[in-house]
C-alpha cells in the first residue's frame, strides 16, 4: 500500500494535485473530507470503525468528492462493511488460478474520456472474480473462467473490471 499510494501521490501531483497521505484510517475523522476532490483509499482488507465509513459515504454521496481506487486498495479492502462495498459497487471475492494467470481485458465501446484511445489488452495477473453491483457503468470486463475451477461449471462469464457509477452527488471509479 505504501509504494501504490507513493505513486499515485505522484501521478495526481503532476496534474496539479494538493495530495495529503495518510497510513491510517482516523485521517477519516481527523480531516475534513468535504473539503476534498478526491478520496484514493490503498488499503487492503482492513477494518473500518461505521464512523470511518460513514464519513466517507456522506463526504462522497453528500458533499460530492470523488472516489478512486484499485484492485484489493479498494474493493477488497474492508471485507465485513457492505456499506463501503455498497458505495464502491463490488468486492472482490476470488481469483481462481491465483497469480500469474494470462487474460485479456476487453474495453467496452462508450463514451467515457476514461477509456478514450485505449484498446484491449493482455494481463497477466490476479484475475479477479467480483461480485459486483448491476448499477455500475461497465468500462472495461475480462472473462472466466481462464482457469479451471470449481467455479468453471457455471460456464463463461464477462466480469467488470474497470466501472464508473454514481453515489449521491459524488462519482465513484474502480480498476
Amino acid at each position: 500500500p505504501r509504494q501504490i499510494g507513493r505513486r499515485f501521490a505522484g501521478l495526481l501531483e503532476q496534474e496539479q494535485f494538493d495530495v495529503t497521505l495518510s497510513d491510517t484510517l482516523e485521517a477519516f475523522l481527523t480531516m475534513d473530507l468535504t473539503t476534498l476532490d478526491l478520496i484514493v483509499p490503498v488499503w487492503t482488507m482492513g477494518t473500518i470503525t461505521p464512523e470511518q465509513c460513514r464519513a466517507v459515504v456522506e463526504a462522497v454521496g453528500i458533499h460530492g468528492v470523488g472516489l478512486a481506487g484499485n484492485h484489493g486498495g479498494m474493493c477488497d479492502a474492508f471485507r465485513q462493511d457492505t456499506q463501503w462495498q455498497f458505495m464502491t459497487g463490488g468486492q472482490w471475492v476470488a481469483h481462481p488460478g491465483n497469480d500469474g494467470v494470462g487474460y485479456r481485458v476487453h474495453v467496452r465501446p462508450s463514451s467515457s474520456p476514461i477509456t478514450e484511445g485505449i484498446g484491449d489488452f493482455d494481463v497477466v495477473s490476479e484475475q479477479y472474480y467480483m461480485h459486483v453491483d448491476p448499477a455500475n457503468c461497465v468500462l472495461a470486463t475480462t472473462r472466466f473462467p481462464t482457469v479451471e475451477d470449481f467455479h468453471s461449471s457455471n460456464g463463461v462469464v464477462d466480469m467488470p473490471v474497470v466501472w464508473t457509477r454514481r453515489w449521491g452527488r459524488g462519482r465513484v471509479f474502480y480498476s
